[in-house]
């Protein structure tokens, strides 16, 4: 069971941001494109900084808590779920935020009632 470990943590994050896509329908789902946009650069920059530190032999994995799983360089297929997990999980969480407290993102269309920030009265 170590060697999902990793696993474990990565699924016990998103069952803990999945439910708000649904809920408080924040639409990070929906929004595909934007979503992966957004998580393109975050993914690259750090698969070639942890390729680079792995290169260098200064990062390594315990191999008894991945799946065993390496893309070319040696980094394991987990990591690389790590920097598409964790960020779909902030982002959820701050569009719940925005959400709940009906802040614009800046692409919606105006409020209804005239207010230009979407504060809550």
């Amino acid at each position: 069971m170590g060697h999902l470990g990793y696993l474990a943590v990565l699924a016990g994050c998103l069952g803990c941001a999945l439910w708000l896509e649904p809920v408080l329908r924040v639409n990070v789902l929906r929004r595909w494109r934007r979503l992966l946009l957004t998580l393109l650069p975050v993914v690259v920059v750090f698969v070639l900084w942890d390729l680079a530190a792995i290169a260098a032999g200064h990062w390594t994995f315990d191999p008894e808590q991945t799946t065993g799983v390496l893309l070319p360089g040696g980094l394991p297929l987990d990591e690389v779920l790590f920097f598409v997990v964790v960020p779909v999980c902030a982002i959820l969480g701050f569009e719940a935020v925005r959400a709940v407290r009906r802040w614009p993102a800046g692409d919606e269309p105006p409020p209804a009632n005239g207010s230009a920030r979407g504060e809550v009265s």
